[in-house]
């Protein structure tokens, strides 16, 4: 089980989001976020933000640092981690299986991630076996494109998904994020599609457009 930080309410909580930082990052990185998000109108929301395993990662010369999976180069599209991946992949789904066991049914958890997290989130909850509320990815892209068609669940093809991206990001360019957004309505889902005049960050504007989602998606 992954370590975790977490963010519980007073009384029981009615819903879970899942938040997963970016390379190098950590858990507490959106404690910020998760106090800047108003979700009253909906109830008591639990925050889980697990932090990711340390592990050497090639385009850092090795150096070892918390990371969902390997970058092996700056072509993403090309040299990916597969079992990286799909080993995050598979940590994240039984952090989603630990919520449901602690009574908060999958169609009320949204999974979200940032960069690396954005990754995950997508391939993780796509082929999740339930149904989930949402998926929220913040300036990242579609991981292992080619196999999504075959591997979705079927019972995640109506989830809804936001997507969030800067226009000056350097580290995923627009353009992967704006790839992620046009697969992912070439298969069907519904995706709500925004971009900031940013970099590799997160912004204000942003955090906003995400609550509105939320309370939209968790209603």
């Amino acid at each position: 089980m992954l370590d975790t930080i977490e963010l519980c309410p007073a009384a029981a909580p009615v819903a879970s989001i899942i938040v997963l930082h970016g390379l190098g990052a950590d858990g507490s990185d959106f404690l910020p976020m998760a106090d800047e998000i108003d979700l009253s109108p909906i109830g008591p929301v639990r925050y889980v933000l697990p932090r990711a395993p340390v592990r050497p990662v090639t385009i850092n010369g090795g150096y070892r640092m918390r990371a969902w999976y390997d970058i092996l180069g700056n072509d993403l599209a090309r040299r990916e981690d597969e079992a990286g991946l799909r080993q995050s992949m598979r940590e994240v789904q039984t952090l989603i299986q630990r919520e449901v066991a602690r009574g908060i049914p999958a169609q009320r958890i949204v999974l979200a991630g940032f960069s690396q997290g954005c990754a995950i989130t997508l391939l993780a909850g796509l082929r999740h076996a339930e149904r989930l509320a949402g998926l929220a990815g913040l300036s990242g892209y579609l991981p292992l494109p080619e196999t999504t068609a075959a591997e979705a669940h079927a019972t995640n093809r109506s989830v809804p998904i936001f997507l969030a991206h800067g226009r000056n990001d350097g580290v995923v360019p627009l353009a992967r994020g704006a790839a992620a957004r046009d697969a992912l309505q070439a298969l069907g889902y519904a995706v709500e599609w925004h971009e900031y005049p940013m970099e590799h960050s997160v912004c204000i504007e942003e955090i906003h457009a995400l609550q509105h989602w939320l309370l939209q998606a968790l209603a």
